[in-house]
């Protein structure tokens, strides 16, 4: 009998492989919605969340100064080489390539990259104005990346794109205030935080003042109105893909859902949806045909 050949799968392919296993491993609440795009779009949304995964682990470890600027400037090096070397594969290989095939700008990119630099510079924020730069660049233009691998046709999707990361990172912010300050890092304005009386020691300690849920309530309501602004995106994407932001955009509202119905008490725990919230959520969709590949679902993201 004659025996049947394994396919040899190729080093794109493996490229791939490499970049799902990442977004396996860390992205959590992301991973859940990207398991609902058509194959070749969920592949180009991995390759896309592990160069961001790359990005964040060299600005979030324990590396000097010095030796993260050397490897913030090997991620540029490697993300403009157009013919990425072995050792540069193979997230980058998997970047190129979907970056090739959905006609992302590099810039977005680059934009990306410059974003989370600062936070090895920038520490806090002295208005909102200055603080929705930062979210636009780390958030914002991930977003303008993904509808990129989506597909839209109508221009005011980038716009709801933009809104979308915006809420989804204050979010972020408001869920993480507590490990963020434990990093001496100050995420709400300066200035909101002089309104309303709330100090940099009372936020260190985990203070639950007046003051404190006060300036929270207001960071919440401008997150939530970020939240609504973005839903129109959801009809401006290819219908195979609507699940995805639908998703995400559900998540991250319900998170901040339950940290104002915590009465903001965000430093006793971290403040998720656990395993069961998540696949409720997926069959409310109608994609409870992903859940077989959802062996392990946490409150990370």
């Amino acid at each position: 009998m004659k025996s049947r050949e394994v396919p040899v799968a190729t080093e794109l392919e493996l490229a791939y492989n490499h970049c799902q296993r990442i977004a396996k491993e860390n992205a959590r609440n992301f991973y859940y919605a990207f398991r609902t795009l058509p194959a070749a779009k969920r592949n180009a949304i991995y390759a896309v969340y592990a160069y961001c995964r790359i990005c964040d682990d060299i600005a979030d470890g324990n590396l000097s100064p010095e030796d993260k600027i050397r490897e913030f400037a090997l991620v540029r090096q490697r993300l403009h080489a157009r013919h990425p070397s072995a050792q540069d594969a193979p997230v980058f290989r998997a970047l190129h390539h979907a970056a090739d095939a959905y006609q992302i700008p590099y810039a977005h990119f680059e934009d990306i990259l410059q974003g989370v630099e600062m936070d090895m510079t920038k520490s806090r924020f002295a208005s909102f104005g200055e603080l929705r730069d930062y979210c636009y660049k780390v958030a914002s233009v991930v977003g303008l990346v993904c509808i990129k691998i989506f597909g839209y046709t109508d221009p005011s999707a980038e716009k709801y794109a933009i809104d979308m990361g915006i809420a989804m990172q204050l979010t972020n912010i408001l869920r993480d205030v507590k490990e963020d300050a434990e990093r001496d890092r100050i995420y709400i304005p300066q200035d909101e935080m002089a309104r309303f009386g709330c100090t940099e020691a009372e936020l260190m300690r985990g203070a639950l003042t007046d003051s404190f849920r006060a300036l929270m309530a207001y960071q919440t309501a401008r997150a939530q109105t970020h939240f609504k602004s973005s839903e129109p995106l959801f009809s401006l994407v290819a219908a195979d893909a609507r699940a995805c932001p639908r998703l995400m955009h559900t998540t991250y509202n319900r998170i901040l859902n339950r940290i104002e119905q915590s009465g903001f008490d965000i430093f006793e725990r971290r403040i998720g949806l656990n395993a069961s919230e998540k696949l409720l959520l997926l069959a409310r969709l109608g994609v409870s045909g992903v859940l077989s590949a959802l062996p392990r679902l946490s409150t990370r993201n």
